[in-house]
């Protein structure tokens, strides 16, 4: 039987400022290192755009940081230009012995959200658990949870068990915390841009907005919160990936504040918004580097929409409608980060992306749900516009805001 990642895969804790080049080559090193511990010395080579954006991305950090807790020295090589295949986040890692000669070596893929894979992936283990005869996409989800009389999160609980409860409660706290740590910290971002923190000022001033404007104050706060917390490579939840990780806790965070919803049910939306992204996670790709910002951004805000549509009584329908929306708005958006720092326009882009979230919510509600494009022909068109983006396009600082001084 076919089967898809557990949520524990798609939801992971740990230190920005990019799920895919920190975390992803952080966790691999670790790997390697405690696998072959009989290196002298290692070498990394990181290629495409592992290698294009990886020192904006404290890749050389990250690798070096697992190297010298192992007490180990490990030499760094770029290769910006070259683009494996299979992916193009590639990192190759050598064991030297003391005459430099290669005593083994590996290569890994960071595909996104942290997650890292070999070729084969005989050598990882992969936390398979949901059948893709319901989960395998939404359109089977939906008939599934319709013939069941089941919600979403129900039918994610039917397969996770209650225990993910447990894991889901400390997906929550560490949201909680990136939020409220982004409001107190203030002073400018690491990376040369100079950019200075803007959360702790627009949540000030967002006080002295009502009506209209005051909808959007909170959500708009958080998620510059989260994602400054994220980029200055503090502790945040991937939501589906690092760069997008302040649209879903900001959009549930502001929610349970004005609504004043219980823990247990924003636990259930994340559960609903876990299963999104995760079909996502398989079907198309959650990865900046092989399909742009779409793949993150727009994930993330179809995640946060499906998630504030159940918490305000959504059906399965309106809920996918809404997610579905998150896919199609975002069709084609670009990653050109500005120096490879996960800052400009990354974080900005995490602000809109929450009020776009609950403008889907809003316009899926008034509806019946039923609509003309589904969410499983949206992540097909994303991955053809993705494939058809110019590399130079996807995460490598060649193009775009990419450019600009």
């Amino acid at each position: 039987m076919a089967l898809m990642e557990s949520l524990r895969e798609l939801y992971r804790i740990g230190y920005g400022p990019s799920s895919s080049h920190t975390m992803g080559p952080r966790s691999a090193t670790e790997r390697f290192i405690e696998r072959h511990p009989e290196g002298e010395s290692y070498l990394a080579e990181l290629y495409g755009s592992l290698a294009a954006t990886g020192k904006g991305h404290l890749t050389d950090k990250a690798i070096r940081e697992v190297c010298e807790k192992h007490g180990k020295k490990i030499d760094l090589r770029w290769y910006p230009d070259i683009f494996k295949s299979f992916h193009p986040n590639a990192l190759t890692i050598k064991a030297l012995s003391k005459d430099g000669s290669v005593l083994y070596e590996k290569t890994y893929y960071s595909v996104g959200g942290g997650k890292i894979v070999t070729e084969n992936q005989n050598d990882l283990t992969p936390v398979d658990i949901y059948p893709k005869e319901h989960f395998g996409s939404m359109g089977k989800l939906l008939n599934y949870c319709s013939e069941e009389g089941l919600q979403l999160w129900e039918a994610v609980l039917e397969v996770e068990g209650n225990e993910i409860l447990d894991y889901i409660k400390k997906v929550w706290d560490v949201m909680k915390e990136s939020i409220l740590k982004g409001l107190e910290n203030e002073g400018v971002l690491p990376g040369g841009l100079k950019l200075q923190r803007k959360a702790s000022q627009i949540f000030a001033k967002s006080q002295e907005f009502k009506g209209p404007f005051g909808e959007t104050k909170l959500p708009v706060a958080y998620a510059l919160a989260v994602s400054e917390e994220n980029a200055g490579g503090g502790k945040i939840v991937t939501a589906p990936t690092c760069g997008s990780c302040g649209v879903l806790p900001a959009v549930l965070y502001s929610l349970q504040q004005q609504e004043k919803l219980s823990d247990l049910r924003i636990y259930r939306a994340l559960l609903t918004a876990g299963i999104v992204g995760n079909i996502v996670k398989e079907n198309g790709s959650i990865s900046g580097a092989e399909v742009g910002c779409q793949g993150e951004v727009g994930v993330a805000c179809a995640m946060a929409g499906a998630a504030a549509t159940q918490l305000m009584g959504g059906s399965i329908y309106q809920i996918e409608y809404a997610a579905e929306m998150g896919l199609e708005h975002h069709l084609g958006l670009t990653c050109d980060p500005m120096r490879g720092l996960v800052q400009i326009p990354c974080i900005e882009r995490n602000a809109m992306a929450s009020m776009r979230a609950l403008d889907h919510s809003l316009f899926a509600l008034f509806s019946d749900g039923k609509h003309k494009v589904s969410f499983d022909a949206a992540i097909e068109v994303m991955m053809e516009t993705g494939q058809a983006l110019p590399s130079l396009y996807r995460e490598t600082s060649m193009g775009g805001l990419a450019l600009l001084k």
